[in-house]
């Protein structure tokens, strides 16, 4: 289930609203909220609500161990390693073991069979998720959860489930039991759930589709393949953020507040801000419990040169079991190598402008090395943008005349992605004016639902890790 399809507009949603508003206790509106989210999880495919049953299982016995030895650091590290290996030997299987028999069948005298072995939904996500309560335990950064039933809410709870954002339960461990929802609280939340799905129905779906048509056809030239880049850029944006925000929005109705994934990051002058301002609950994540603990930069330069390596790698790798996207985390740590220790102070010098185009360019030729996972096709996508191929742009278009309606979502998209949000503010200066942009925002809803009606294409793009 979607947050952009009509079953969770029309159905899901106003019934868990109703259910959970309707009861006035704390308990039973939890009990709502995990009821809902199990059924939302398991409505596509109900077999792995169980794997992640028992991933929350393990998770909370385990963290029940690490409590109950806390005074003993041997025996409770033996309770985090066990966890560590469960849980990620589960993401492994799940996710990456195909990859690597695969890889192996390319040895000579090598054959072992591939499983068919379905990818559940979101389960890097709520993997990861469980992974920092746990860690964050042993440290003695959290307390410890004794009820299961919280417990699972935490890790099951349907805004965030699917796509993230990854929420640390040290962020929402009071409000699981003592959050206070309110009408204020759950218009401000309604409304960023609109603008996600804004974000994800009328920008994203349209430059993808532009996007597909391009890559799709065989008049495309260099200026083509690089529209084509510079739609997915947009794309991929507005697919996350637009999901993160529906997020968010959720949260906040149910009285929940889960920090902010992206901010701003198009707007960035060099790559390393860039990730600062990127899907930031992941880049954090790593940064926490993986390229602290292996030293960060409090080592010699050559072990700093090789977490950065290995932290990238694996960033990579968590998008998924391709080979193109290790490559991609690589890409990635060698710019922000370069900018650390050959021109980064150099680029600061350079006009706001120009380093706001560097960024970028080095961006888009990355969403270009994450979005094709054929080599053989990245190849032909990477030669062509780089060797000036002429387009054909009237056969281009002549091949269907409706992508020009798709084209001019590009606009919006560039503007968006600038905080211009804020300089659109109206001011909310009584009832009549506080009305009036809840009409707003109604309008903007239809105009959304006309499209998810219209419209065949409406995958998260996340949803595939």
């Amino acid at each position: 289930m979607l947050f952009s399809s009509l079953t969770f507009l029309y159905f899901f949603l106003p019934i868990v609203l109703i259910l959970y508003f309707v009861i006035n206790n704390r308990t039973w509106r939890n009990a709502v909220l995990l009821v809902s989210s199990l059924v939302f999880y398991s409505w596509g495919e109900p077999k792995y609500v169980f794997l992640m049953l028992a991933s929350t299982l393990v998770a909370w016995l385990c963290g029940l161990g690490i409590d109950r030895f806390k005074e003993k650091r041997r025996i409770s590290r033996a309770f985090l390693i066990a966890s560590l290996v469960l849980l990620l030997g589960s993401l492994a299987v799940f996710k990456y073991l195909n990859f690597f028999v695969e890889n192996l069948n390319r040895i000579d005298g090598v054959a072992l069979k591939v499983r068919n072995i379905a990818l559940p939904i979101g389960i890097s996500f709520y993997t990861f998720q469980i992974l920092s309560y746990l860690i964050d335990l042993y440290w003695e950064k959290v307390s410890v959860q004794k009820s299961y039933f919280r417990f699972t809410l935490y890790v099951c709870l349907f805004p965030q489930l699917i796509a993230g954002p990854i929420v640390r339960y040290e962020t929402v461990e009071r409000e699981i039991s003592l959050r206070r929802e309110s009408w204020e609280e759950a218009v401000g939340g309604m409304r960023r759930f609109i603008l996600g799905l804004a974000k994800k129905v009328l920008i994203a779906n349209n430059v993808a589709a532009v996007a597909e048509y391009i890559y799709s056809s065989s008049s495309a030239g260099s200026g083509a393949y690089w529209l084509a880049a510079v739609c997915y850029t947009l794309q991929i944006y507005f697919d996350f953020s637009g999901y993160s925000d529906m997020a968010i929005g959720l949260g906040r109705i149910f009285g929940f507040h889960f920090l902010e994934n992206f901010n701003y990051p198009y707007i960035s002058r060099s790559v390393t801000e860039f990730w600062r301002r990127w899907h930031i609950s992941l880049s954090s994540w790593f940064r926490d419990y993986v390229y602290i603990p292996l030293g960060g930069n409090r080592v010699k330069t050559s072990r700093w040169i090789l977490n950065i390596l290995i932290v990238w790698a694996l960033t990579g790798f968590w998008h998924g079991a391709q080979w193109n996207f290790i490559l991609w985390g690589l890409y990635y740590a060698v710019l922000l190598l370069c900018e650390k220790l050959l021109w980064g102070e150099a680029l600061k010098k350079l006009p706001s402008a120009v380093q706001w185009i560097y960024t970028m360019l080095l961006v888009i030729i990355g969403w270009v090395l994450f979005d094709k996972t054929d080599f053989s096709q990245l190849g032909h996508v990477i030669g062509v943008m780089f060797s000036f191929v002429p387009t054909g742009w009237t056969t281009l278009l002549a091949g269907d005349v409706s992508k020009l309606f798709n084209l001019a979502f590009i606009i919006p998209g560039i503007l968006f992605s600038f905080p211009v949000a804020g300089k659109l503010h109206i001011q909310e200066k009584g009832t009549v004016s506080a009305i009036a942009v809840n009409l707003m925002y109604i309008a903007l809803l239809a105009v959304c639902i006309a499209f998810i009606i219209s419209s065949s294409y409406n995958p998260f793009i996340y949803f595939r890790f």
